[in-house]
């Protein structure tokens, strides 16, 4: 299993995500990056009337990024692949905007119209453009069928992975946060997860539209409070950051120590983990933005990556590299004592206590909001092979199932399998997008 990760997570996946956004970043001209403000007008001027707005979608699309891939796995990347993780964290993010860009506008641009209660909604997501796009392109039944078959493969890895990585995973970092029974916390975390559920994308957004600016302004503030006060530190931590990430005398040097770089996969890896980017699920709930053209939606998606992995995590990596001594420690609990020490001789007991309790409380709201909004991903997946009501409610006590194993259970090996089907699903998605280049434009 470890080397099985090792070549997809730490070479195939990093490489094929890191070609296509140079490929695409090319081919877009790297129009946010030459125009900034023009993106951001266009951004904010997209919404149509009625449905969900691009900003609720982008909240959406935010609430199964934002979590602990931000917090646990930025310090689950650094213990495991160094300082140099971070290097490789963000250069991964730089080049995933324009492979998210692309994904988007694929996503609005097939998406589909249903009615439901009365109301009119669109729906979509990677699956839709893999299946559609690519039979319209096939020029024989053969690829046809390739493609009706590969979609409904993205579609079956999209549902292990809201399982898996949107739920297990999630509710295991939330779960070390409080200090009540497993059993009883899976049991209320379940409740409040199919409460929302039930209320489908439309509850999902009303929530997420609210919490998640709210919540990331306040981790802004803690994180940004830390780094003033310690920024006389921060030139030294960036010079390890950057000398770390191209060390590579560990695992043999040259092109074989660059392509099995701990810190290269981990870094990548966790990246994407955070941010999605390339890996199909985001497109789902960008799909269901009332916009006035992909171009539009695929701006948000820009900004998406960059407020997840290049402001958030980033962030959260500096204070645990100024906190240097992790004490043994791994994952959230690195990220906890961390903010908590560093708060304390910062603003006194009182920061540090205030910094421990908002980290526990962001942890386990960022949690729910990505459990629930894989959980609609999951939800839009299996609708893909049956949309009877049926198949939905099976899906929710799956789900539910993921949430108690993920109370109960240790990650361990959790995050191989995680790492291996975000892996997977970002080859099989990107592979995809590349093969439409041609349907996507600036």
């Amino acid at each position: 299993m470890e080397s099985a990760a090792s070549i997809i997570s730490g070479v195939l996946m990093p490489c094929i995500l890191l070609a296509a956004g140079i490929f695409f970043g090319i081919k877009l001209r790297f129009f946010w990056i030459r125009h900034p403000i023009r993106t951001v007008k266009t951004m904010l001027s997209g919404a149509d009337t009625g449905g969900t707005s691009p900003f609720a979608a982008l909240t959406m699309a935010l609430a199964g990024t934002l979590g602990v891939g931000n917090i646990a796995g930025v310090a689950t990347a650094i213990t495991a692949g160094g300082a140099g993780a971070v290097f490789w964290m963000l250069i991964g993010a730089l080049a995933a905007m324009s492979v998210k860009y692309a994904e988007v506008f694929l996503a609005v641009r097939h998406r589909r119209v249903r009615r439901e209660d009365g109301q009119t909604t669109h729906y979509g997501g990677a699956m839709y453009y893999i299946r559609d796009g690519l039979r319209t392109a096939a020029k024989s039944a053969i690829g046809r069928r390739f493609a009706s078959a590969l979609g409904g493969i993205f579609a079956v890895l999209c549902l292990l992975n809201s399982l898996l990585t949107g739920n297990v995973i999630q509710v295991r970092a939330a779960a070390d946060c409080v200090e009540i029974p497993p059993i009883l916390f899976a049991a209320l975390f379940a409740a409040f997860t199919v409460f929302t559920m039930a209320g489908g994308m439309r509850r999902l957004s009303a929530i997420t539209v609210v919490l998640i600016p709210i919540l990331a302004a306040l981790y802004i503030l803690l994180s940004g409070t830390i780094l003033i006060a310690y920024a006389s530190e921060i030139p030294r931590i960036c010079a390890k950051i950057v000398c770390e990430a191209f060390d590579f005398a560990s695992v043999g040097g040259g092109v074989l120590g660059f392509g099995v770089s701990r810190a290269l996969r981990f870094g990548i890896t966790r990246g994407i983990f955070s941010n999605e980017a390339g890996c199909g699920t985001a497109p789902t709930a960008h799909a269901c933005a009332n916009v006035k053209s992909p171009h539009h939606q695929g701006c948000f998606g820009l900004f998406e990556v960059f407020a997840d992995t290049v402001v958030l995590c980033t962030m959260t990596a500096l204070v645990i590299l100024l906190y240097a001594d992790g004490e043994g420690l791994d994952g959230i609990g690195l990220s906890l004592a961390a903010y908590t020490r560093l708060g304390a001789s910062v603003g006194g007991t009182l920061l540090g206590t205030a910094a421990d309790r908002f980290l526990r409380i962001s942890i386990l709201l960022f949690a729910y909001a990505t459990v629930v909004c894989q959980s609609c991903y999951g939800i839009e997946a299996i609708r893909y092979f049956a949309p009877a009501r049926g198949a939905r409610i099976l899906y929710i006590a799956l789900s539910v199932g993921a949430t108690f194993a993920g109370a109960l259970l240790q990650p361990g090996i959790l995050w191989q399998w995680a790492d291996m089907t975000v892996s997977v699903m970002t080859i099989v998605n990107v592979a995809c997008v590349l093969r439409l280049r041609k349907q996507i434009e600036a």
